[in-house]
C-alpha cells in the first residue's frame, strides 16, 4: 500500500466510525425496546431451602445459560419468615417471544429433567414460583 491510498483510506475513518456507531445504537435501541427481565420469586417447602439453593448453585444457572436466559442475580431475603423459605432472582430475554422458548427450551432439557428428579428424591422444593416480566423505564440505568 502507498502512502497516498494509507491517507486517502484514513480520511474515511471518521464517517466510518460514524456509521458503525449509528448501527450500533439503533440495534442497542432496538434490542432495548424488546428486552424484558423476568422477576421469579420461590417459595420453598419447608425445610428445603439448602436443596433449591444447592441445584440452582450445581446445575439450573449453568442450564440457563445454554438455554439464552441471562441471570442478573440472586437474592435470599434478610428477615423471617422469609429468611428461610425463599429465593429471589432476575432474568434477562431478548423479548417476551424469547422468554417463551426459553422456557420450553429449558423444560424439555433431559439434564434438567434428571437434576430436578434428582433433587427431589426426598421431596418437592419448591411450593409455589411467582413470576412477573418487566420493562426498563425510560429513566433506568441501562443494565449490561
Amino acid at each position: 500500500m502507498t502512502r497516498r491510498t494509507l491517507l486517502e483510506s484514513l480520511s474515511s475513518l471518521p464517517l466510518l466510525s460514524a456509521a458503525l456507531l449509528t448501527v450500533s445504537q439503533r440495534s442497542d435501541a432496538k434490542q432495548s425496546a424488546t428486552m424484558v427481565y423476568e422477576l421469579r420469586v420461590y417459595h420453598a417447602a419447608p425445610g428445603k431451602l439448602g436443596g433449591l439453593l444447592a441445584r440452582f448453585r450445581d446445575h439450573t444457572t449453568k442450564l440457563f445459560e445454554t438455554h439464552g436466559m441471562k441471570v442478573i442475580a440472586y437474592w435470599t431475603p434478610l428477615d423471617e419468615p422469609d429468611r428461610s423459605n425463599m429465593l429471589i432472582y432476575i432474568l434477562q430475554h431478548p423479548s417476551r417471544e424469547a422468554a417463551t422458548a426459553n422456557w420450553k427450551s429449558f423444560q424439555d432439557d433431559q439434564e434438567w429433567k434428571r437434576v430436578k428428579d434428582e433433587s427431589e428424591a426426598n421431596g418437592k422444593l419448591v411450593e409455589k414460583i411467582d413470576s412477573t416480566f418487566m420493562a426498563l423505564t425510560d429513566f433506568s440505568p441501562r443494565l449490561r
